[in-house]
């Protein structure tokens, strides 16, 4: 009995995302995706998943779409500063739904990964649309990019604050608003794909 009450508490009382956030007890609704969402109290690996093509599944969720938001011509590189619009993004998600705001990213990339998308296949020179699933690893990648695409749209040479545009994106995507871009991208391609069965 001493012995397991020990453990009990540190599970409470174990790392945090950026000292605030709790990464226990995160709800997946999405089985296919779990396995590809990690949830880790880390935000910066310094890129020791780099070596091996798929370890990319093995980091953090949130440290994924920090690098994704870096992706732009002028944010390249500059991670400590999209760190801290993800950080404060976080604090006003949390604000807004009163709940832990991993738990809110996760529910965003879930409702946006797309389940169906086109390919283009070539019959003599003709080049035809055909629908096909999408991988589980590839829907991820999808969602971070439609969330961090979003983001950029609607706070670049805008007024909008980037933390803001960020915490607009997850919270929408959260509750599956298709006004929101991440889910409107989404709700396209799998039209698209659904228009080439």
């Amino acid at each position: 009995m001493s012995e397991a009450e020990p453990s009990e508490s540190e599970s409470e009382t174990g790392a945090q995302l950026f000292g605030v956030w709790s990464v226990d007890d995160i709800e997946f609704r999405d089985p296919s995706t779990e396995r590809y969402i990690t949830v880790t109290p880390i935000a910066h690996t310094m890129g020791r998943h780099a070596e091996k093509q798929f370890k990319k599944s093995e980091i953090s969720i949130v440290e994924r779409l920090v690098n994704r938001l870096m992706q732009t011509e002028e944010n390249t590189g500059k991670k400590q500063q999209t760190t801290r619009i993800v950080r404060e993004a976080f604090e006003i998600v949390h604000e807004r739904t009163d709940e832990n705001p991993v738990q809110i990213l996760v529910r965003a990339v879930e409702n946006s990964a797309p389940r169906e998308e086109t390919v283009r296949l070539k019959y003599g020179g003709i080049s035809v649309p055909k629908a096909v699933d999408v991988a589980p690893q590839r829907r991820v990648d999808q969602a971070l990019k439609f969330i961090a695409e979003g983001v950029y749209n609607s706070s670049f040479k805008t007024t909008t604050d980037a933390a803001d545009a960020l915490a607009q994106q997850l919270a929408g995507a959260a509750n599956n608003d298709v006004q929101t871009y991440s889910v409107s991208q989404k709700e396209e391609k799998e039209r698209v794909a659904a228009a080439a069965r």
